[in-house]
């Protein structure tokens, strides 16, 4: 297949379409494929609202730890292949997944470190339980090299990092209402997985929603290394150049990316939203400055999508039963721009629960 040349504005307008960002979704959105990732807590159902789709109250969605370890919620079907298709492909792939200090003294155990952990957890979660009764169970339960001490709560403890990537392959959901952090097991999931099957399924996901792509894109959002999940790399993929950078897509979705329209239309996106995971982040907000607004290592905002870019960031705050939205924008915001966002605050004041809304622009104050 010959390369495809496109340019930055082409891309970002394949995947809003892709994102059915600015459409009504046919049935459960796109993005459920990779799931939509709920930090902090709340923001899944902004991002699902943004796509005009509310879960069904029927059990047929769950929130789980799932990708890199973080809240995800997914269809409560896809659950059993998520699992094989999240576990490390080799032992050098499980250590990459386990970056972090307390672990570097385990991650030579590479997949044995995983299985312990999930077939640990899953044997201790057998009805709801508080996170932290299953942290110190699992913590006594598997070898010593997989926990440090925390000086602060003074005992060992097993890392975060591997307890809530193993959370998938455990059979182990998060229940809702706040905190504590409830976990509960999940009827009839398959065991812990003997090893990675499906992987090239997750990675085309990836590609489809949020390609075109280059590899290290897709092991950061896996929370891996490219060498890592080469041998699980799909076939019929079609070379795409991006401003001259080789990147991949599925081979099925390239008229799709040429024929993408221009976006029109304004969403409010909470932090983490589905649409902000690329690790390419030069190519969805090329200002570095207001990379650094966006992405913050603490406390991200939402953003303001209009016509297919990043034009703000928001924070919002109850206020009695009101919801009030302040809006910082990165430029002067056109009239038709406001209007819309004063329609978008009212849906997520709907989703907050809130009476009313107020939306706030930092230009104004």
């Amino acid at each position: 297949m010959a390369t495809i040349e496109v340019d930055r504005t082409q891309v970002m307008a394949y995947r809003v379409a892709a994102h059915e960002l600015y459409e009504e979704p046919a049935g459960e959105p796109a993005v459920l494929d990779l799931g939509v990732q709920d930090t902090p807590p709340g923001t899944a159902a902004v991002g699902l609202a943004a796509r005009r789709w509310t879960p069904p109250d029927d059990g047929s969605t769950v929130m789980i730890w799932s990708t890199r370890g973080a809240p995800h919620l997914h269809r409560r079907a896809d659950l059993p292949a998520l699992a094989a298709a999240l576990w490390p492909l080799s032992d050098a792939d499980a250590a990459a997944r386990m970056r972090s200090a307390p672990l570097k003294a385990a991650a030579g155990m590479g997949l044995t470190a995983f299985r312990s952990a999930a077939q640990v957890m899953r044997e201790v979660v057998t009805r709801p339980m508080t996170k932290g009764e299953v942290s110190r169970a699992v913590s006594d339960g598997v070898p010593p090299e997989l926990t440090y001490w925390c000086p602060t709560c003074q005992a060992q403890h097993i890392s975060g990092l591997l307890f809530q990537q193993v959370g998938l392959p455990a059979g182990v959901q998060l229940l809702p209402g706040g905190r504590p952090t409830m976990l509960a097991p999940v009827e009839g999931t398959p065991g812990v997985p003997a090893q990675a099957a499906g992987t090239g399924d997750l990675i085309g996901a990836y590609l489809r929603l949020l390609g075109p792509a280059a590899p290290v894109d897709v092991a950061r959002f896996l929370g891996t290394t490219a060498t890592a999940i080469r041998p699980a790399w799909p076939d019929g993929l079609q070379e795409v150049r991006v401003d001259g950078r080789p990147r991949f897509l599925p081979a099925d979705r390239a008229e799709a990316l040429l024929a993408a329209p221009p976006p029109r239309g304004v969403r409010l996106l909470a932090a983490n939203d589905p649409f902000l995971q690329p690790r390419d982040r030069d190519l969805l907000v090329p200002d570095r400055a207001r990379q650094k607004e966006v992405w913050r290592a603490i406390s991200s905002p939402g953003v303001v999508l209009a016509d297919g870019e990043v034009t703000a960031t928001w924070r919002a705050r109850t206020a009695g039963r009101r919801l009030e939205v302040t809006v910082t924008p990165f430029e002067p915001v056109p009239p038709g721009i406001r209007a819309g966002l004063e329609e978008e605050g009212a849906r997520l004041a709907a989703v907050r629960g809130a009476a009313d809304v107020r939306v706030l622009w930092t230009e104004d104050l």
